[in-house]
Formats: structure tokens, sequence, C-alpha cells
């Protein structure tokens, strides 16, 4: 078993209850918004659609690369409602993660019928 950060725990924690009371089937946009609740619920410090820009031999571009949730300044959340996380949906939460310049990350996938079959979690 894998130990995670307090952190991680507490944002799983929200999760779970957001599956629990959705289930699977919907939108990735309903799990945000119902995630965003949780978080707050919890008192987690979180921004939503967080735009980071690339910096790319000396300058900042905007390409309109958002992070689903940025929890606590430290943690990269990245949500996904899809029939089956691909090494893609990997790639991308490991990339953000660099350009963002934060160590930990999860790759939450809601469309699962048990949650914890659904979370991945990186370390840069």
């Amino acid at each position: 078993m894998i130990e995670f950060d307090p952190l991680s725990n507490r944002v799983i924690g929200c999760a779970i209850a957001v599956h629990r009371g959705l289930g699977p089937g919907l939108l990735e946009s309903a799990y945000e918004q119902c995630l965003a609740r949780e978080f707050s619920l919890a008192e987690l410090a979180f921004e939503v659609q967080k735009s980071m820009p690339v910096e790319y031999k000396g300058i900042h571009l905007d390409c309109g690369y958002r992070l689903d949730f940025l929890v606590e300044n430290k943690l990269i959340i990245e949500l996904k409602a899809v029939a089956a996380l691909l090494p893609v949906h990997e790639a991308q939460i490991l990339t953000y993660m660099k350009l963002a310049q934060v160590s930990v990350g999860l790759l939450i996938n809601f469309n699962v019928e048990v949650l914890k079959e659904g979370i991945k979690r990186f370390v840069l």
C-alpha cells in the first residue's frame, strides 16, 4: 500500500465524497464543480482552471494550458471522466507538474465503479 501525504489524503477523501454522491457517468465539468464545493467545505485553498503560461527559451507563452485544480499551491489535480486512463493522460499531468514546478499530482478518473481504481499519484 502506498503512503500518501496528508494533503493527498484530504483531496482523495473529497473526491470519494463526490464519487459516492454522483457515481460514474457524468461529464468532467460536473465532477469539477462538485469537487470545488468539497474543497471549500474542507477549508482547502484551491484554484480551479488555473491558467499557467509556458516558458520557452526565455519568453512566456500563453498557450491556454490550464490546471484543473491547484490545491494549497502544492498539489495538482487533473480530472478525467473517461472509460480508461491512457498514457497520454499520465504524460499530461507529468508535464503540468514540470511546467508549474509542483512535485505532487493526482490524476483522478471519475468514470469507474470504485474511485480508488481511478486514482493515480505522481511525484517528481
